[in-house]
């Protein structure tokens, strides 16, 4: 059972940055391909960035990708996601999550595990 816990969400300007982290314990954190998604009401869940076991391999949303990496920890057992150029369309719940289906790292139902999430306000 791997248990995930999101941080670093907030209120920021549009064009600001932040950074969330989402610490993984309970598993082989290194095992994981590591997902972020996001949900803003009335939306339905998507995907954000997933980064493979090493880390080596990195995906991203056509709506992020230049403005969002995803790094991952394997010795602290945490990925990262570092926002930068934040828009309101941005604004959502973020969450992370583990699965061994590297795949489908695109698809939120292919993930095993998932953190409850924090939120992420971009103002105007």
């Amino acid at each position: 059972q791997v248990q995930l816990v999101e941080s670093g969400g907030g209120l920021v300007q549009a064009g600001g940055s932040l950074r969330l982290s989402c610490a993984a314990s309970g598993g082989t954190f290194s095992s994981y391909t590591m997902g972020w998604f996001r949900q803003a009401p009335g939306k339905e869940r998507e995907f954000v960035a997933a980064a493979k076991w090493s880390g080596a391999s990195t995906y991203y949303a056509a709506s992020v990708k230049g403005r969002f990496t995803i790094s991952r920890d394997n010795a602290k057992n945490t990925v990262y996601l570092q926002m930068n150029s934040l828009k309101p369309e941005d604004t959502a719940v973020y969450y992370c999550a583990a699965t061994r289906n590297y795949y489908r790292y695109y698809d939120a139902r292919a993930y095993d595990y998932g953190g409850q999430g924090t939120q992420v306000t971009v103002s105007s």
